[in-house]
């Protein structure tokens, strides 16, 4: 299954975009980055069985566990891509809005997209590690 990251606005070269670089190398699932134009712009055409995960304030706040159970579920059950969505500035368009499936959370706080991108991109990598069996992850 694909992991795609659909973000609004260029992260150019940062700090940010080191991070999100070195998350998303470490992850054995294929995994795509599309930027969009802050404003407009249409998200990439979707292909087969997707799932559409708005990255939103008011969201779910799923545990690193849960959501490994979440991406197994679906790439048990024939999904070909969860695609993440990150708004610019002003969030997530209402069309956005209305194509999400599910609707997740990094807490109550607004988050810069560039920061909502490294720590989705690290949490990508923690789930798919958690799925593998890997030790990256530790229980508290």
């Amino acid at each position: 299954m694909r992991l795609h990251i659909v973000a609004r606005g260029k992260i150019s070269r940062s700090p940010e975009a080191e991070l999100v670089d070195r998350y998303v190398k470490r992850i054995s699932w294929d995994v795509k980055i599309s930027e969009l134009p802050d404003q407009g712009g249409k998200s990439p055409k979707l292909q087969g069985v997707t799932k559409i995960i708005a990255m939103d304030e008011a969201g779910e706040n799923w545990t690193s566990s849960k959501f490994a159970k979440l991406l197994s579920s679906w790439r048990d059950n024939g999904a070909r891509e969860a695609r993440f969505l990150i708004g610019a500035a002003d969030g997530l368009s209402p069309e956005e809005r209305a194509s999400a499936d599910h609707f997740f959370s990094f807490g109550k706080a607004t988050w810069p997209h560039m920061m909502a991108r490294a720590m989705l991109a690290e949490q990508l990598f923690r789930a798919t590690s958690i799925i593998a069996g890997h030790p990256y992850h530790r229980e508290g």
